[in-house]
């Protein structure tokens, strides 16, 4: 006896996407049913190629299917769309999906070195990705990629991104002559987030992340209230300083209405090459006990290596130059779980 399709997709309802809490029929991931006689081919598409899930999923898809009767052969495709922001009255960027901050309270804390890594991350799961260094006092992006001193042209009076690593990427260091530094007002500040954002071609990209500088200032307030911003990520390191700063980085944003998306952090754990022993170099607040103070996703750690500061100075991401590390395998774990949050994000604001 050939199973029917509402069969199939009464099995298939039985499947539910941890983040989203929701069965995958009534989520709409199921694409393309085909049964031939007992053969059940079926596509599922879910809502990021970066699903920390993905596998355990399609798992739970076949063994559903097999166990109806007359089933001979499963095949399950998994495949991915990222969903859109809504419409908005004044959007600058309308072929972007999701635009994601990523946030720190005090400098030094590595969060240019995260915000590459993660953008890189998301490229390598198939996703369309930019990258925005919006910290205008101190752009260091260029340097991190290998571009100093390259210059984007322009065409139809935009400005084009330059790519690397799978990545596009624009900041205000490609506009400036080497050595050039940079004294702004708030105005001027605000004027130069809205160029990045408006008069840059980025295309169409499933996430744009943007580089904030640290602290409280105009770049991270003129970001939010010029993009429709999916989230914030906050990245910390395990001290009570940087905690409580960031802490109040996160509360800028949730006054701006914007969603915190969670807690990175970074430079943690020091695990020595030699012997292999594992140790803590701050005794401070961990990203898990802010992430618990903010009553906010907890996105994972990164463990301290020299490598990881090596490579951004050589013009290198560390998760190109050293994939297999545990920092690469961090940066992979925390970018699928950062995707999650923002599909479950925006399925709250009604994507």
């Amino acid at each position: 006896m050939t199973p029917t399709n509402e069969q199939v997709l009464a099995a298939l309802s039985q499947v539910q996407d941890p983040d989203l809490r929701r069965d995958i029929v009534s989520l709409k991931f199921v694409k393309d049913l085909e049964i031939s006689s007992g053969d059940v081919r079926v596509t599922i598409e879910l809502t990021t190629p970066a699903c920390p899930v993905k596998e355990q999923l399609q798992a739970q898809c076949e063994e559903v299917i097999r166990a109806l009767e007359g089933v001979t052969s499963v095949e399950v495709t998994m495949t991915a769309q990222v969903r859109g922001k809504p419409a908005q009255r004044e959007d600058l960027l309308p072929m972007v999906s999701h635009i994601v901050a990523i946030a720190s309270g005090k400098g030094g804390v590595g969060k240019s070195t995260v915000s590459l890594n993660l953008a890189v991350a998301l490229a390598q799961t198939g996703a369309r990705v930019g990258l925005m260094d919006a910290d205008v006092y101190g752009p260091s992006i260029p340097l991190m990629v290998g571009a100093e001193g390259e210059h984007p042209f322009t065409k139809d009076q935009k400005i084009v991104p330059i790519e690397k690593f799978g990545i596009k990427i624009m900041s205000i260091g490609f506009l400036l002559e080497e050595g050039q530094s940079v004294l702004w007002r708030g105005p001027m500040v605000a004027g130069t987030v809205r160029q990045l954002l408006a008069d840059v071609l980025w295309g169409e990209l499933d996430y744009l992340l943007v580089d904030l500088p640290p602290g409280t200032g105009d770049a991270p307030m003129s970001l939010a209230q010029l993009a429709p911003l999916a989230g914030v990520a906050i990245v910390t390191t395990p001290q009570s300083v940087a905690a409580s700063i960031a802490g109040k980085c996160a509360g800028l944003f949730r006054r701006l209405n914007t969603p915190v998306l969670g807690v990175i952090e970074n430079m943690a754990e020091y695990s020595c090459e030699n012997c292999g022993h594992r140790a803590r170099l701050f005794s401070g607040t961990s990203g898990a006990e802010l992430a618990e103070t903010l009553k906010s996703p907890y996105l994972g750690s990164v463990p301290l290596d020299p490598r990881v500061g090596n490579a951004a100075v050589d013009g290198v991401p560390s998760l190109i130059s050293h994939p297999a590390s545990p920092q690469g395998a961090a940066f992979r774990d925390i970018a699928g779980r950062l995707a999650a949050q923002i599909s479950i994000a925006s399925a709250t604001f009604g994507n």
